[in-house]
């Protein structure tokens, strides 16, 4: 039998636009931010979340909802562009304008040829998409106005792993850019891999395919700044592998538990997100199930690991996480208990401390 993904992945997206309000003393910024959800689920969200928060307090507050996007689970902004995924068994991705208003509205939507999408990135002038239950990644060309063209592309991974229920096989579960903009690196959770891909004229071409151990379930990476380095979260074994990167290849190297020692078993752990600080002092990640988010410092110039601390979410079940564009604030969404949590980055020692509690209807992921 396999596990329904949805249970496990999500996203929300933030763009960058900033609003000002007036405060009883004085005016402050906001920024704009975009929630997804599952439109299908009960509880969830009719569509697109709108919402900002402080830029000093990280203090979130609602501002309306984009209706007619279905289970966007992952949202991306790109200055006046907003692009959803759909997460359905017939994959959509979604491209939507904002307006003079702020508002986002739709411009078109496209198949995706595959099933379940979770994720998607810009580049190159192309959407690409992780395709969770088909094992695949899609590419759509972005239009003048900023709507998708046809597909161009479909590649279909292989592969499987020791986990019967969630690894019978491939599951595409993020697709992510290097930091030179050269390569694109698909993370399979379901064939314990990350394959390296190179897009040229709307086509992927396969570089390199990194293999980590049987049962590792890996579900997003994210880029040290040097770029020599990736941590890889690994959903189904709780553990956090630091890669070395080249051109398009990732070589995994040593393994760290995402738990303090003498952390309880059950339920199980399964982490999300991983996130690295802007001077790549800090890695944090999410943990779902034991509800905290991980502390790692960063050492050896990336190239290890040390688990700082494990901070409660203050919530049930963090799926996503996102350091603010200061890297002062940390957000992160609890999918169980309908919230948005917010935390002040100690910017000497990378610990966190929660300042805030935002109602949202399932957040499945935080993404500024």
């Amino acid at each position: 039998m396999t596990v329904d993904r949805r249970r496990f992945l999500g996203a929300v997206g933030v763009g960058a636009g900033l609003l000002m309000t007036e405060g009883v003393a004085e005016a402050r910024a906001e920024v704009r931010v975009y929630l997804g959800t599952y439109t299908t689920w009960a509880g969830g969200g009719a569509g697109i979340g709108l919402a900002s928060y402080d830029a000093a307090t990280g203090r979130l507050r609602s501002t309306g909802v984009v209706k007619g996007v279905p289970n966007p689970s992952f949202v991306i902004s790109a200055g006046r562009r907003v692009y959803a995924v759909n997460e359905q068994s017939r994959g959509t991705v979604t491209a939507l304008d904002v307006g003079a208003d702020g508002v986002p509205k739709v411009i078109n939507t496209q198949s995706t040829g595959g099933a379940d999408p979770c994720h998607l990135v810009l580049h190159r002038g192309h959407v690409l998409a992780a395709n969770y239950s088909s094992g695949s990644v899609s590419v759509h060309p972005v239009r003048a106005d900023g709507g998708l063209g046809a597909r161009t592309d479909l590649v279909r991974h292989q592969g499987s792993g020791p986990d019967p229920d969630r690894q019978e096989g491939p599951h595409a579960h993020q697709v992510v850019v290097d930091p030179a903009g050269e390569f694109v690196l698909a993370v399979d959770l379901g064939a314990d891999a990350v394959f390296g891909y190179r897009l040229d004229g709307g086509r992927l071409t396969r570089v390199s395919a990194a293999r980590l151990h049987p049962g590792a379930g890996p579900r997003h990476l994210a880029f040290h700044p040097s770029g020599r380095f990736a941590y890889i979260a690994n959903e189904l074994d709780s553990t956090i592998v630091v890669a070395a990167y080249a051109r398009g290849a990732l070589t995994p190297g040593r393994k760290y538990g995402t738990l303090p020692a003498g952390a309880p078993t059950t339920p199980r752990n399964y982490p999300a997100e991983v996130v690295v600080s802007a001077d790549g002092r800090f890695v944090y990640l999410s943990n779902r199930g034991h509800d905290s988010v991980a502390v790692f410092a960063v050492e050896e110039d990336g190239a290890a690991l040390r688990l700082l601390e494990a901070v409660p979410v203050g919530g049930d079940f963090p799926r996503h996480i996102t350091l603010d564009p200061t890297g002062k604030l940390l957000f992160a969404s609890n999918q169980n208990s309908n919230t948005v949590t917010t935390f002040a980055v100690d910017q000497a020692t990378g610990k966190l401390k929660h300042t805030s509690t935002f109602p949202a209807p399932i957040p499945v992921c935080v993404a500024l």
